[in-house]
């Protein structure tokens, strides 16, 4: 019989990054904050942790990301002037983001990579459970995975990562985890991860995308990790240790995650994305998927 652990109730959301691939629109403009159709793409990230249970939200920032903040916050000024208009739909749009978790920032002051930014949130998480969500992975919120990690992290202890199939010509751009089977047909034990290998050192087609629930035993390992890949401190390297020795924090298990993702990592499938979240929209995917229908024969 499995032990119950405590409920996860705090979400940590990396966004000091700089956005490099979208200059020039990132250079005054946080990537975080481009829109995916109508709603900036941090939006669809919070929304997802608040949607998992999760209503404490830390946000890692830096530089030039104030907008994130303003973003989440109540803009009465505006409130005032929609609701003299009686435009009680846009009012409701302006304030739902506000309304959606409890929203708390810390600065990254020097940039040293995923592992450095989520042992920024140590003070604020504590010695809890907590999850953390990458902006460039959008989740399907029709496909929930969160929940599904949320739930498993309690079941077992430990951390919890996302796993997706991908191509192996194409593992070379994510973190790889080697797993053994459990009787779950959507769970896997990790047995050993790392960061960004030649497809043929990699233990298996399991890329890591950009969902962790994690142990807080991993702020100690995150401050005795030297700098990896890249020179920066890697979150992978973290888990390695944790996935080889469970008494540091419990075992490290895997959600091998088939639903609907939506990359925004690059321009391209920032595009891609974009159309694709149209395309299913009630209010705009008719009109934009007979439009698009056109476009495709016509012009192309």
């Amino acid at each position: 019989m499995t032990q119950a652990h405590p409920r996860i109730s705090k979400a940590v959301i990396p966004a000091a990054g700089l956005g490099t691939r979208f200059l020039p629109a990132t250079k005054a403009t946080p990537k975080e904050m481009l829109p995916v159709v109508d709603k900036p793409a941090i939006q669809y990230v919070v929304e997802e942790a608040a949607a998992a249970g999760l209503s404490d939200v830390l946000m890692v920032t830096g530089r030039n990301k104030r907008p994130l903040e303003d973003h989440f916050d109540r803009n009465y000024e505006l409130e005032s002037a929609l609701t003299k208009k009686g435009d009680a739909g846009r009012l409701a749009k302006v304030q739902e983001s506000s309304d959606l978790a409890t929203m708390h920032y810390v600065r990254q002051g020097d940039p040293r990579g995923l592992g450095h930014a989520v042992l920024c949130a140590a003070p604020h998480v504590g010695e809890e459970p907590f999850a953390v969500l990458l902006g460039d992975d959008l989740i399907d919120p029709r496909d929930p995975l969160l929940s599904r990690m949320v739930e498993i992290q309690e079941q077992f202890g430990g951390s919890v990562v996302a796993l997706m199939e991908v191509d192996p010509e194409q593992i070379h751009l994510y973190g790889c985890a080697a797993v053994e089977a459990t009787p779950d047909a959507d769970v896997v034990r990790v047995t050993g991860l790392v960061e960004k290998p030649e497809p043929a050192e990699a233990p298996s087609n399991l890329a890591i995308i950009g969902r962790y629930v994690l142990d807080p035993a991993v702020f100690g390992i995150l401050r005795e990790t030297e700098p990896g890949r890249g020179g920066e401190i890697q979150l992978t390297d973290a888990l390695q240790k944790l996935a080889v020795d469970e008494k540091v924090g419990g075992p490290v298990h895997g959600v091998v995650f088939k639903g609907r993702r939506y990359d925004t990592g690059d321009r391209g499938d920032y595009l891609r994305a974009i159309v694709r979240l149209a395309c299913e929209r009630e209010d705009l995917g008719p009109d934009f998927r007979t439009w698009l229908r056109s476009y495709v024969t016509e012009e192309i």
